[in-house]
């Protein structure tokens, strides 16, 4: 099923995003975790490809296996970093020949080593091009962009960002996935904020649930989000105990969750990191507080 009509009628859907792991072992757990995060029914699973291309094939791979393998829709990231428009359009052909049915078409992060994105000779600066691409040569993709509700770190000013987000729209996007956050407030003013500039399409939040304090402030550092201080300090005070870290996070996820319910999202976008433990703890937390939620409730395992 296309983007497009994941969320189309109002319908509320969730979503997961995974990454291609470095070992056999690593992939086993992710289909573990694919098969236990499947009983949600959510709208598709994503997954993700390494700094600079490196694991392009890969993503195909893994996005064709979980479909097949566990009857959901998928969706493949797909980034301008290092690549050609000719090696694009080669990619894109691999994925329709796959009958993939959506692309989440991003201009990706500088390669390991750089400190900023630098176009290859033959490729595409920025990803509205690479939206304007596929709705120009492969139409039957469904198309998905990046938003960022404290604005993307290159970004002057958040008004900007947005303005470069209505670019990506413009140009054929289906919906937009936000990054990570952990004040609703940022993503509500967000949302506001793309409204006003003439965006239509589904805006869905992105979480990703805290597991430690020392993986969320390596995250956070790396992409620009930033933690309540509150939600920092008692992080920061259960620093000798991981699983009262875990659960911190997971309650405040479930918050988040609840909030943006009630306030009628489309959907939820949850960054799993090939785990699920955390994310059925959320879900159904949320089935408990919410048990009548009307469409907007996800649905129970």
């Amino acid at each position: 099923m296309k983007i497009s009509d994941i969320y189309s009628n109002a319908r509320f859907a969730l979503s997961f995003e995974v990454f291609p792991p470095k070992t056999p072992e690593g992939l086993a757990l992710l289909y573990r975790a694919v098969e236990e995060l499947s009983t949600f029914q959510p709208g598709f699973i994503s997954c993700t490809y390494g700094a600079g291309g490196s694991t392009q094939d890969q993503t195909l791979q893994i996005v064709t296996e979980i479909r097949d393998r566990f009857q959901v829709t998928t969706t493949a990231h797909l980034t301008c970093t290092n690549t050609t428009i000719t090696q694009l359009r080669e990619w894109l052909q691999d994925a329709t020949t796959r009958k993939i049915e959506n692309i989440m078409a991003l201009r990706g992060d500088p390669p390991r080593g750089e400190q900023s994105f630098i176009k290859v000779d033959g490729g595409l600066a920025h990803a509205n091009e690479l939206v304007t691409l596929l709705r120009n040569e492969f139409p039957h993709f469904g198309i998905g962009v990046a938003g960022y509700p404290e604005k993307h770190h290159e970004a002057e000013t958040l008004e900007t960002d947005i303005d470069s987000l209505k670019r990506k729209v413009d140009s054929g996007a289906n919906a937009i996935f936000t990054q990570l956050f952990y004040d609703n407030t940022d993503f509500f003013r967000f949302h506001e904020k793309c409204l006003a500039s003439g965006i239509t399409v589904p805006i869905i939040p992105g979480l990703l649930p805290i597991l430690s304090l020392a993986q969320i402030q390596r995250i956070t550092n790396m992409c620009g989000a930033t933690l309540p201080q509150n939600l920092a300090t008692n992080l920061d005070n259960a620093h000798e105990d991981p699983a009262a870290q875990s659960a911190i996070g997971i309650e405040h996820a479930t918050r988040q969750c609840v909030d943006l319910l009630k306030n009628g999202v489309s959907g939820i976008h949850f960054y799993v990191l090939n785990k699920s433990e955390a994310t059925i703890k959320i879900l159904n937390n949320v089935r408990t507080l919410l048990p009548s939620h009307s469409n907007n409730h996800p649905p129970s395992s």
